[in-house]
């Protein structure tokens, strides 16, 4: 695995883990889960000095969210060779259920 993969898996991986986003893929179908890699990693753009994340948020108010979520994902970043890359968090849409509460 190379380490853009390993960077990618791991962002991922505390993207998830934070309550009121996930990343934004093309499809939340049940055929997106028979596929053989994780859609997921559609929403991450690694270049040499930006990091993008595209995410949908499932909450509001978005700023503590994209707050929270720069501070955890920066963290991953931490001690790679991106470390000193810029962090762009990209809300893509709102669930529809955020708005109803």
């Amino acid at each position: 695995m190379t380490a853009r993969a390993e960077l990618t898996a791991s962002l991922l991986s505390a993207l998830r883990d934070i309550p009121g986003l996930r990343a934004a893929t093309p499809s939340t179908t049940a055929v997106a889960a028979n596929l053989p890699w994780d859609i997921d990693v559609m929403a991450v753009d690694i270049s040499e000095n930006v990091v993008e994340i595209r995410v949908v948020a499932l909450s509001v108010p978005i700023p503590p969210l994209t707050e929270t979520a720069g501070a955890v994902l920066r963290a991953v970043m931490a001690g790679t060779a991106w470390e000193n890359a810029s962090l762009r968090l990209v809300v893509t849409d709102v669930d529809a259920a955020a708005l109803t509460h």
